[in-house]
């Protein structure tokens, strides 16, 4: 038994079979965010009460370092598979979905690596 109709059968359209994969990714990177936003606001509070060069090897930590790297990476792959969702969603015609699609794919990106890049500068570098 078929649920499908008559026009749909025509038309043989059906699943892309990438909707769970990037549902299943969404789901999974905001788990992971959960402890590591909680990490955050924790090491927020305790920033605040340090100076410059407390900060500074604050950030050297290894655990530190790898923890801030993760929690960045994280929600920028969250922001953009989730912007991309509505861009997906709630731009109709072909050329502006692809270059809101690429703008995206690009700001987030870029975003991302020069966030990552500057904790490793001063992690790495101390200044």
């Amino acid at each position: 038994m078929s649920f499908r109709t008559p026009l749909s059968t025509a038309r043989g359209l059906g699943s892309a079979k990438h909707g769970v994969g990037h549902w299943l990714s969404e789901r999974v990177a905001a788990v992971a965010l959960i402890p590591l936003v909680i990490w955050g606001a924790f090491a927020v509070i305790r920033l605040a009460a340090l100076d410059y060069y407390g900060a500074v090897s604050w950030i050297s930590e290894p655990v530190n370092a790898t923890l801030m790297i993760l929690t960045i990476a994280i929600s920028f792959m969250h922001m953009q598979s989730g912007v991309r969702v509505i861009v997906e969603d709630y731009v109709y015609t072909h050329l502006g979905k692809a270059a809101c699609l690429l703008a995206n794919l690009f700001i987030s990106g870029l975003a991302g690596a020069l966030a990552i890049f500057s904790i490793l500068k001063v992690a790495l570098g101390g200044a």
